[in-house]
């Protein structure tokens, strides 16, 4: 079976003149490494093919997969980024790993994605949608808030004056986002509890939680969210601290409304859910990444599965199977 590779390396957007947070989700060299050695570790053919406009010169040539392992983000577009190369090859009727492009649209754009959650009876902090500034008078929310890009990842947006106090700061922050990220603001009653993210594995009535890991920021990170800066420093700013729901009754229900949550969306081959909990200790929803990062030591989805003793091959196997079940 020939599998093709389809990415973003940062490092060829910054040779490109692209700046450092806005490629700030896109893959490292070694990331394309470790996935095509774990595709042929498993026997597989691989071919890396690139980014979506390199795809279109390769289909255009006239080459084919069997499937496409897909995990380039996308950089123009706005929340329908993340959906082009799986569009592009619906078109041409060629396989590929993970979410459709409806489904990639909707969960990039985090005020959607609660939408359809909410629906589905999935906890999630109430929440408002400020498309511009004449917006922010009508948020009726309590205080604190929290306020960040609808449609940002690796916590893009997100800083120390994210956590907001009063209806100054919602104007002044909400005001800001605006101006720099050409975006709606949503913002989201603030959730002071404990913050998980969990794994999954799989596809509707198969899918299956993999493991949660606890995103505990140490006293010298910036404090009360998962901000930019954090996730960027992660090594010395964030502690990853595997939990069990056997042990731990209120990660069993995080990962209760992780899966609900997967389910509803219509998430495929595997992914994350990021949940935080609020003052009792009842986890919600906050966002869902279906296009989860691979980086072996890295990335929360890899170490989750570390965590739960499942080696990277395993995991790069099981996200094959769940997608080679749609094809056979």
């Amino acid at each position: 079976m020939r599998i093709g590779l389809t990415y973003d390396l940062r490092v060829e957007y910054l040779a490109a003149g692209y700046g450092e947070e806005e490629t700030a989700e896109f893959d490292r060299p070694d990331t394309i490494d470790a996935l095509e050695n774990a595709l042929r570790g498993l026997g597989y053919e691989t071919d890396r093919i690139g980014t979506a406009k390199r795809l279109i010169e390769r289909l255009g040539r006239g080459d084919r997969w069997d499937l496409v392992f897909n995990i380039a983000e996308g950089l123009h577009g706005g929340a329908a980024r993340e959906s082009q190369v799986p569009a592009i090859l619906d078109v041409y009727e060629i396989p590929y790993t993970f979410s459709d492009p409806l489904l990639m649209g909707v969960c990039l754009h985090k005020d959607l994605t609660k939408l359809v959650v909410r629906d589905a009876g999935v906890p999630t902090p109430d929440s408002a949608l400020v498309h511009r500034p004449e917006d922010i008078a009508g948020v009726r929310l309590p205080f604190p808030a929290f306020a960040k890009p609808v449609a940002e990842g690796t916590g893009k947006g997100i800083g120390p004056g994210s956590k907001i106090r009063d209806q100054e700061a919602l104007d002044r922050v909400c005001r800001g986002l605006l101006k720099q990220f050409r975006q709606p603001v949503l913002v989201e009653t603030f959730l002071p509890g404990r913050e998980f993210t969990v794994g999954l594995l799989g596809t509707g009535p198969a899918a299956t939680v993999l493991g949660t890991l606890e995103i505990v920021l140490l006293q010298a990170a910036e404090p009360d969210a998962y901000s930019y800066v954090n996730k960027e420093k992660c090594e010395e700013l964030v502690e990853y601290r595997p939990v069990w729901a056997s042990r731990d009754e209120e990660v069993r229900r995080a990962e209760e409304v992780a899966l609900a949550a997967w389910r509803a969306l219509g998430c495929r081959d595997g992914g994350r859910i990021d949940l935080r909990s609020d003052a009792a200790g009842q986890p919600s929803f906050i966002e869902c990444n279906p296009l989860a990062g691979l980086h072996p030591f890295h990335s929360d989805l890899p170490m989750i599965a570390t965590a739960v003793g499942m080696p990277y091959q395993t995991l790069i196997g099981r996200i094959v199977d769940s997608a080679r079940s749609r094809v056979c």
